[in-house]
């Protein structure tokens, strides 16, 4: 890791460097940090976690506070404000357009529902999906909110995450079971995520739905943590197809990132 103080060092040719806005960038890393905690934190943590000075974190918090981004909780931490939810839906609108032409080539080639969701806090939230076309089909309403250790596409990103973030996440949310089958112990999730990132995709057998089955990839180098997922009755996301489905969906992980990565650039 470089030097940390690097980052605190404010003249003139670090302001050269970076165009003037290093408190443009201080102020979203500190969002990012936030919703990377669950959305709440407190000073202390926020100085531990990004390595900035209180002093320069009080100034952006306030700042941020100010104009909606943040607001005060009466326990003195400081939560994402209301004035974020204009920017995240619009982003979403945004992600549902970029991916549906992957989503509509996964259905045209499995028959399947094709899913994006994307972790938000400390839950999976669906961006966009593509319904299968069979009469009996997956249908998620766009804007759903699931928790991540009882769906594929969640263990999938949560397998790109540091086990310490995760360990925490779990903490807070509790793993609620949502059926018979939904993973619920702690150790055993921690085994599901490791197999998850050996063979690089996920598998929800019924731990959200009894009856439906999943399989998801992350999106990897996305400026959001999300993945993409095929889901269906147990009937028909067999072993074939899944083993059909993941060369698949790795394929169109990696087209929407390069999607994503352009429109960034642009």
């Amino acid at each position: 890791m470089a030097d940390v103080s690097i980052c605190f060092v404010e003249n003139d040719a670090s302001r050269a460097r970076s165009g003037g806005v290093q408190s443009v960038e201080r102020a979203f890393g500190l969002l990012e940090t936030m919703a990377d905690h669950g959305g709440s934190m407190g000073l202390s943590q926020l100085a531990t976690a990004s390595q900035l000075p209180l002093p320069t974190i009080h100034r952006i918090v306030r700042t941020l506070v100010d104009l909606g981004y943040l607001r005060q909780e009466p326990s003195r931490r400081y939560a994402l404000g209301p004035r974020l939810i204009r920017l995240g839906e619009s982003s979403s609108t945004m992600l549902s357009t970029w991916a549906r032409p992957q989503l509509t080539h996964l259905v045209d080639e499995l028959g399947e529902s094709a899913n994006l969701a994307m972790l938000d806090g400390d839950q999976i939230v669906y961006v966009a999906q593509v319904p299968s076309r069979h009469s009996m089909r997956m249908f998620t309403e766009v804007g759903r909110r699931v928790w991540p250790h009882c769906t594929a596409v969640g263990k999938a990103v949560l397998a790109t995450l540091p086990a310490r973030t995760v360990h925490e996440m779990l903490q807070r949310t509790g793993m609620p079971q949502q059926t018979e089958h939904t993973i619920t112990d702690p150790a055993e999730f921690g085994r599901e995520l490791a197999r998850t990132a050996d063979r690089g995709y996920a598998v929800d057998d019924g731990e959200q739905e009894i009856g439906v089955r999943c399989v998801a990839v992350a999106v990897p180098d996305a400026p959001s943590k999300l993945g993409l997922s095929i889901s269906g009755p147990t009937s028909r996301v067999t072993d074939d197809l899944v083993a059909r489905a993941v060369p698949l969906l790795t394929r169109a992980a990696r087209d929407l990132s390069e999607e994503l990565s352009g429109q960034a650039r642009a």
